[in-house]
């Protein structure tokens, strides 16, 4: 299953974009022995658009057809990391060709795109800043592909 973190705005060249681009080069070596054969980063740019339906409308068409959604929102379910990757390895394994873990913008998602969402999650309560999300939710895949392959990388307490 190829998995896609998708985000809304562009992340300059900086520390906070080679950490992101760390942990999806470091998920995609690592996935393609579990059969996650490609793990890519996309960011869409809503040109033009700032209300978080059109901007929602836009990555929606943009998603490759029958890509799973997984969407990142605050209304969202708080979930382990071992949770997310058992979720990953069920959907693998159910057959999932594509799945899309998703970052809005700065207003979030319109509730299209959390309807028919495979999962709405969130990073607890607390209100993170863009461009820490983008580096939690690529450590969270490779976290997930981390925990299938048994890795020390990920311990429980």
């Amino acid at each position: 299953m190829k998995l896609t973190l998708g985000v809304v705005g562009r992340l300059r060249a900086g520390p906070e974009k080679d950490l992101a681009d760390d942990y999806i080069t470091r998920a995609a070596t690592l996935g393609r022995g579990l059969g996650f054969p490609a793990i890519d980063l996309v960011e869409y740019h809503p040109k033009g658009k700032t209300d978080k339906g059109a901007i929602s409308a836009q990555v929606l068409s943009a998603l490759p057809t029958g890509s799973l959604r997984i969407v990142l929102d605050e209304r969202g379910k708080d979930i382990s990391s071992t949770e997310f990757s058992c979720r990953l390895a069920r959907w693998r394994d159910e057959g999932a060709a594509h799945a899309s873990l998703l970052i809005g913008g700065a207003d979030g998602w319109s509730h299209e795109m959390r309807d028919g969402a495979a999962a709405v999650l969130r990073f607890g309560a607390w209100t993170w800043p863009h461009r820490l999300v983008r580096i939690m939710a690529a450590e969270q895949i490779y976290r997930a592909l981390s925990i299938l392959a048994q890795s020390p990388y990920h311990r429980e307490g």
